[in-house]
């Protein structure tokens, strides 16, 4: 990222700073399957404009809970209504800010059928409309999201040149991309695929400019540390990881054997939240949930201990 473009102190916050980066990005599709773990169920509401006012009841709860913004959270990615939405009055954007995290949009509008071993992003429309309002409304970047089934060398070669191409396009908006290929937790050959991944992002990487940098969002690797020279690259702000079906015990156990790898978590996050919880009940369980992932995202095993 141009550092004539960037809010330095975002930049600083995002690339420096103990924590990690709350994913409060469901959209359409995975939005009942959210509130489902919530505690509401799918009959309980009659239409897409009441699922969708249920959620952002949700993510103002968690947004305004005392645990939340603590300074264990350095980042949130949203979806466009959040960004869009007001709590209290005050835009969404800039009461993360308010609470030194930095706001990121989650732009892309889902996956095309499978083909080659992975799915592709579908086009955005407006791309340019798109990311010129994220500027305006504060938000620091954008996150866009593909999937990786099988080891394809075609397939994972068009996954990530496709990311890059977007990124570009991010970067001259002065936003900073989180790109995210996603490596299916079910693939029979996830460590190819991650090896494989892994190469093509260095690739891409070594061609950005000198003054061009992005986020690196990513499934945990089979083997501990794959990702090693990603995170010293000097093109990479950060490389964060998914929990991508796992649970937080599970997630956080992943990720403490990988050596400067933060979390960017969803459901292993809101994963014991309910909707019928008090307020105190509520913040204490969100606030063990970020404590575990913080210290799993700070703490790391020792490598002699990894099996």
């Amino acid at each position: 990222m141009d550092a004539r473009t960037v809010d330095a102190r975002m930049l600083s916050r995002i690339g420096d700073a103990p924590g990690f980066i709350a994913a409060l990005d469901q959209s359409g599709g995975s939005t009942p399957r959210a509130l489902e773990a919530y505690g509401i169920r799918r009959d309980a509401y009659p239409d897409e404009a009441t699922m969708f006012a249920l959620i952002h009841e949700m993510r103002v709860r968690i947004m305004t809970s005392p645990s939340f913004g603590a300074g264990k959270i350095i980042g949130a990615i949203l979806f466009d209504r959040t960004m869009n939405s007001a709590v209290n009055g005050q835009p969404v954007p800039a009461l993360l800010r308010e609470l030194d995290i930095v706001p990121f949009l989650k732009i892309d509008k889902g996956l095309e059928d499978q083909a080659d071993g992975t799915q592709l992003m579908r086009p955005i429309p407006d791309l340019d409309s798109v990311l010129s309002k994220a500027r305006l409304a504060g938000m620091a970047g954008t996150k866009t999201r593909s999937l990786i089934h099988a080891p394809s060398p075609a397939g994972i070669k068009a996954v990530v040149a496709q990311q890059f191409e977007l990124a570009g396009r991010i970067l001259d908006h002065g936003l900073l991309p989180i790109i995210e290929p996603e490596v299916h937790l079910e693939s029979e050959r996830r460590e190819r695929c991650d090896a494989m991944l892994t190469q093509e992002l260095a690739t891409q990487l070594d061609m950005l400019s000198e003054k061009s940098q992005v986020i690196l969002k990513l499934s945990l690797p089979v083997r501990p540390n794959l990702y090693e020279d990603l995170i010293d690259h000097p093109r990479t702000v950060r490389v964060a990881a998914l929990s991508g079906g796992h649970s937080r015990e599970q997630a956080c156990a992943e990720l403490a054997k990988n050596r400067d790898m933060i979390a960017s978590f969803s459901r292993a996050l809101l994963q014991d939240l309910r909707h019928t919880m008090s307020s105190a009940e509520f913040d204490r369980t969100l606030g063990a949930a970020i404590e575990q992932i913080y210290r799993a995202s700070s703490e790391k095993v020792a490598s002699a201990n990894i099996v």
